[in-house]
């Protein structure tokens, strides 16, 4: 009889999450671009928000998360969706909006933020 590891139970084909949300927090104190300077905190928090308010965090949903340094400041701030690995910058709190309303609830691609 094999022995059965107590990982090997909880794995099956269906991920945790339908969508596994990363915001970078990144702060670089050089000067250069960095999306902690650039209101990460305030949108992640939003989108979290938001998320919890409809209902669709938690296992099988999605599930908003900060990240350290995703290594694309320069063009954030950013934010990586997955299972898809979409990338996305944002303005502001309405273009968060439309990235959940779009992409997580809708499986639509905001083409215009994508990067």
């Amino acid at each position: 009889m094999a022995t059965v590891l107590p990982y090997e139970t909880a794995m099956n084909d269906k991920p945790f999450y339908q969508h596994h949300v990363f915001f970078c927090m990144n702060v670089r104190e050089d000067g250069r671009e960095c999306c902690g300077k650039r209101g990460a905190q305030e949108a992640q928090q939003h989108a979290k928000k938001r998320i919890k308010a409809m209902g669709l965090n938690g296992h099988e949903k999605v599930r908003i998360n900060q990240a350290g340094c995703l290594d694309r400041c320069e063009e954030g701030p950013v934010v990586v969706v997955y299972p898809e690995g979409v990338w996305y910058t944002y303005i502001d709190t309405s273009d968060i909006d439309e990235i959940i309303d779009s992409h997580l609830v809708g499986g639509k691609v905001v083409d215009r933020l994508k990067i």
